[in-house]
């Protein structure tokens, strides 16, 4: 059992992807966190009722752009927040893992942004793989990808725990400070290594 994690914006997304395109199973907080909250779901009434309605969109879903300013400058809007989604998330990888586990799934991999700070985690997996990239560049993707200014960036980093501490835990580290080919070269060894899926599938996939 693998735990993948890194920091905002340092390529944890695309080493999840190469290790799904390999047959290992994720199972993808991020996706997670996004289901508890959709339209109708328990999450979304519970945010509109501690944050206000005006955090639901027209459609019914969840105005994550206008939360995400809120809680990302705000420490104590953040706790407020994770109070409620942490829990559904929680409950929701446990239902997972215990399905794999009744499928006897062989190579499962919990994917979480914030795997360590969130504590619980930990106890689940076995390893931890790290995707880790400079302060800089993570800082300069996250800007680019996410249209932020750098305090607005600085303020998202500032809310996980520094790379350098994630890499101090891990029992492995990809390295994403490079080129995508070389970051690709690094999943495709430790899959060789492990024998837990198929790096021909990850060495097929074209690269932009």
């Amino acid at each position: 059992m693998w735990g993948l994690t890194g920091g905002i914006a340092t390529g944890k997304s695309t080493v999840s992807h190469w290790l799904s395109l390999a047959g290992l199973k994720i199972i993808d907080a991020d996706v997670i966190a996004r289901q508890v909250v959709a339209p109708g779901t328990p999450g979304l009434q519970q945010i509109c009722a501690t944050f206000g309605e005006n955090f639901r969109r027209a459609d019914g879903s969840l105005d994550r752009k206008k939360l995400g300013q809120l809680v990302f400058s705000r420490p104590e809007e953040l706790r407020r927040l994770e109070a409620i989604t942490t829990p559904l998330i929680q409950a929701e990888i446990q239902r997972q893992l215990a399905l794999y586990r009744t499928q006897n799934a062989t190579g499962i991999v919990i994917d979480a942004p914030t795997f360590y700070e969130v504590g619980y985690l930990v106890d689940l997996v076995d390893h931890v793989m790290v995707v880790a990239t400079s302060a800089a560049i993570q800082r300069q993707r996250l800007m680019a990808r996410n249209g932020l200014s750098e305090a607005a960036a600085q303020a998202r980093m500032d809310q996980q725990w520094p790379i350098a501490k994630k890499v101090a835990l891990a029992d492995v580290v990809i390295d994403n400070a490079g080129t995508i080919a070389q970051t690709r070269q690094q999943v495709v060894e430790w899959l060789d290594t492990t024998n837990l899926g198929s790096s021909a599938a990850v060495l097929a996939e074209e690269l932009d």
